[in-house]
């Protein structure tokens, strides 16, 4: 049988943040602190009201944002300005030869690349030149904090936009790693039912699985999928 070409080719779709790079980097924790500043300085709350709303809005939405949004109107792309954008990445998030050669190493003849996150485009783009692997994808979806409504991941909506602008109609040759339950779980839901949740090596061993795999490493992913793989030489 003849090799897939163009758009016949799955597509395995990244997650970003926590997930190309390690949670140790803290790079939630620093937002998590930007964000709850901006809930305590636009809606005037509390610090333990700021960080409730918070929590509350992140885990019903999948972004403290879409809340922002939908109950106090505010404007996304000046929330990001001062949020994802204020972020000091530069302090820690470096080049990465090891990650830059996994991803290398698969064979882009066998499978496309594309890059899935909440964060808007900036963000985004700004980590994986950090990383130094913006050249190593093919597309990337983003949350469009410049849109009226925002679409996120885990809404249907979100996984059916990366389809949509990955070009691809089948489900089951659609791969996904991320970090988070709620995302794996909305996308096993979806009918992708390759995806694999990313944890960290202290994590404790879930109670039930959120995807197919879990992995602590994204260098598991050779053996997980030795078929997307170039083969030594």
């Amino acid at each position: 049988m003849a090799a897939d070409t163009g758009d016949n080719l799955p597509v395995f779709f990244f997650d970003i943040d926590n997930c190309v790079y390690s949670r140790s980097k803290r790079v939630h924790d620093m937002m998590r602190e930007l964000i709850n500043k901006y809930f305590r300085e636009r809606l005037q709350l509390d610090p333990k009201d700021a960080e409730t709303l918070h929590e509350t809005y992140y885990k019903t939405y999948g972004l403290a944002i879409e809340g922002l949004v939908r109950y106090h109107k505010i404007d996304p792309l000046e929330y990001n300005s001062v949020v994802d954008d204020a972020l000091p990445l530069d302090q820690v998030l470096h080049s990465d030869p090891e990650l830059r050669k996994l991803i290398s190493d698969i064979d882009r003849t066998k499978v496309r690349l594309w890059l899935f996150t909440n964060a808007y485009i900036t963000h985004a783009k700004r980590v994986v030149k950090l990383l130094g692997i913006e050249d190593l994808f093919d597309g990337i979806t983003y949350c469009d904090y410049a849109q009226e409504n925002l679409v996120c991941k885990p809404q249907i909506e979100m996984f059916e936009k990366a389809m949509r602008e990955a070009s691809i109609t089948d489900r089951s040759r659609c791969y996904f790693v991320d970090d988070t339950t709620i995302n794996c779980q909305a996308a096993v839901s979806f009918g992708w039912e390759n995806t694999v949740r990313k944890l960290e090596p202290g994590d404790p061993e879930p109670s039930a699985l959120a995807a197919k795999h879990n992995i602590r490493s994204l260098e598991e992913l050779r053996n997980l999928y030795p078929e997307f793989f170039k083969q030594p030489s």
